[in-house]
């Protein structure tokens, strides 16, 4: 896979796909994470003079224009870490995008419209994803693909255009792809893995994978009820997926067949209602009341995990312990960060919530060995899945 070190890149325009999809509140940005990753690689093309038209996608508008995912918040905090203004086009590929890219100067950057305005970007059909690929690349030269966290979907700005145009990745996949080889196909042992989240269902394929390459997975988060519920303990109103009890017994017998050792909670924080101000108290895992529901792991399954990851010499976590968003409910989430940093291993943070959770809970992010924009992507290509945005740029 080529990177932009071997483009040429001096005056000309390269259509960077990044990945820009930061949380929102009342249009105000609440997390800059993925704003900030794409700057090395943004900042790399200005100093070497190219004209950077940067593209990405807010949020699901369905093929609709809607004010409310508009990429103005996200080109003006773009503009402020850059110290320079950054334009921003009306639309995706129309005549506010060819008169902003015809407007750039050498070591300027603009932004496209969100690109999920365009119903193309996004559809199945082969003839109608690449007129809109067409369009795209006649805005520029090269094309940079970045948004790491977008390279598992069949998108027209992820998989048609870079066909169409002379193409590398960013910095940023570059780095991605380096990390994950490292969970995979390059791995220091002892590898424990720790999965949270809210889903069983969104994390069947990588624990599949998993099973044949860690040597102990850790299970939280509102998935960790499925689990419970499969060795037979009661789990109150807690989150389950009665669909997945069966997968997940399997899962179990497989993991003592292979030797990996599969570490859950021994106690929760066991809540009456959803909500921050809820009464909630500590209960055993294997005795959660039948009116209560779970949020998070309690004090000592923290421990617990916390002396599962000592000694490990690769970690990869993915998914909060709990609803770390709720003071009450992040102390789950805290103690399995602090357990990732004093384990000394080499620890990679994938998918948006654990992201978030570290910058919301005040951890040093560069205390970790890498922290991942791939959540999806990351997780299918640790499943082992061909992820159509890496093979295009691999072509």
């Amino acid at each position: 896979m080529r990177t932009i070190d071997d483009l040429d890149v001096a005056g000309m325009r390269v259509l960077v796909r990044a990945d820009l999809n930061v949380p929102l509140d009342g249009g105000a940005i609440t997390d800059d994470g993925r704003i900030r990753a794409s700057l090395p690689t943004i900042e790399a093309l200005r100093a070497r003079g190219a004209k950077v038209v940067v593209c990405a996608h807010l949020g699901r508008p369905k093929g609709e224009p809607r004010p409310e995912l508009s990429l103005a918040p996200v080109a003006a905090r773009l503009g402020e870490l850059l110290d320079a203004y950054v334009p921003l086009a009306g639309d995706t590929a129309g005549d506010s995008a060819r008169a902003i890219v015809a407007g750039l100067a050498d070591g300027q950057v603009g932004m496209l419209e969100n690109l999920r305005f365009e119903a193309a970007e996004t559809s199945k059909d082969d003839a109608e994803r690449g007129a809109f690929a067409d369009r795209l690349a006649a805005l520029a030269d090269l094309y940079v693909g970045d948004g790491f966290g977008a390279v598992h979907r069949r998108h027209a700005s992820v998989y048609d255009v870079p066909r169409r145009l002379p193409h590398a990745a960013g910095g940023l996949i570059a780095t991605e792809v380096d990390v994950l080889r490292r969970l995979t196909d390059d791995v220091e042992r002892p590898y424990a893995v720790v999965l949270g989240g809210s889903k069983v269902s969104d994390k069947l394929g990588v624990i599949d994978n998993l099973l044949d390459k860690a040597d102990r997975i850790l299970i939280g988060g509102g998935m960790v009820f499925t689990f419970l519920k499969a060795q037979g303990h009661e789990v109150g109103r807690s989150l389950l997926e009665e669909d997945q009890l069966g997968t997940v017994r399997s899962y179990l017998e497989r993991a003592r067949e292979n030797g990996v050792e599969f570490v859950l909670p021994v106690d929760v924080v066991a809540a009456t209602a959803f909500a921050a101000d809820a009464e909630h108290d500590v209960v055993a895992a294997d005795a959660i009341p039948a009116d209560r529901l779970g949020l998070d792991i309690g004090p000592e399954s923290g421990k617990l995990f916390a002396e599962r990851l000592a000694g490990t010499r690769t970690v990869f976590w993915n998914g909060p312990m709990g609803v770390f968003e709720m003071e009450p409910y992040s102390h789950g989430t805290r103690a399995v960060a602090q357990g990732l940093l004093d384990s000394g291993a080499f620890t990679v943070v994938g998918g948006g919530d654990s992201a978030a959770a570290v910058r919301s809970l005040g951890f040093d992010e560069d205390a970790f060995s890498h922290i991942s924009t791939g959540g999806g992507a990351s997780l299918e290509y640790l499943e082992g899945k061909t992820l159509p945005g890496l093979q295009a740029l691999e072509d």
